[in-house]
């Protein structure tokens, strides 16, 4: 874990990402976009570079990833529809991270706010949270739909700052597995931005995005935030 220097008994809300970072990912995310590229018949040889874009930006918005790929917006919206319905059908197999739960319960009972983010939209998000029995776990859940923008954008977490009537900025911690999250959370002037081990990306990866924090698992970001 590396140092910080801005944080933290100060802290009034936490922002988590859900896939990778509270929610056990196993490659579904990966998995349903295949599935997605299978639905439209992409063909075999533009396939590698696509899952390569697909890896490298882990995180972010899912319609924006299919926009990038595609450049036209029905064939974009046709494949996030089948994105989705893959991942929707594989619910049933989700489990949370360990300990994800009672860290937020934690963090929730010692006052501090906590907002669920994700690059799912708002249907997709509510279906995995109910699979999870998660539908009140947290004071806020937001997708790029009830921001604005997703990742790597700072408009979800700035709309959980709004939302949650958060003093400032600096009040603010971010964790999440993929870069995108981390420059979530630089953008969004949060004081602790947290890359977490148990999802996308690796330590090196976190930390060239700018990550303050590179921890194992969620469970000890109630460390870094001085909540422990």
């Amino acid at each position: 874990m590396t140092a910080s220097t801005g944080t933290s008994s100060s802290i009034q809300l936490v922002c988590l990402d859900m896939a990778g970072t509270t929610v056990r990912d196993d490659g579904a995310v990966e998995q349903a976009f295949v599935s997605a590229l299978d639905a439209l018949e992409i063909p075999d040889e533009r396939r590698p570079a696509m899952v390569d874009y697909v890896r490298e930006t882990m995180g972010t918005s899912k319609i924006e990833v299919f926009r990038a790929l595609f450049g036209d917006e029905e064939l974009a919206r046709d494949a996030n529809l089948a994105f989705e319905a893959a991942y929707e059908a594989g619910l049933d197999r989700v489990q949370p991270i360990p300990g994800a739960a009672e860290t937020i319960e934690e963090l929730r009972a010692r006052g501090i706010r906590v907002a669920l983010t994700t690059g799912f939209s708002a249907r997709t998000r509510d279906l995995l949270l109910g699979a999870l029995g998660w539908t009140d776990v947290a004071d806020l859940v937001v997708s790029p739909s009830d921001a604005g923008r997703g990742r790597p954008f700072p408009d979800m977490v700035l709309t959980a700052v709004l939302r949650l009537r958060v003093d400032a900025v600096q009040a603010v911690a971010v964790a999440g597995d993929t870069a995108a999250d981390v420059t979530t959370g630089l953008r969004a002037g949060a004081s602790v931005v947290a890359g977490v081990l148990s999802g996308a990306d690796d330590r090196s990866r976190l930390l060239g995005a700018g990550a303050t924090h590179v921890i194992d698992s969620v469970v000890t970001l109630l460390r870094v935030i001085g909540a422990a």
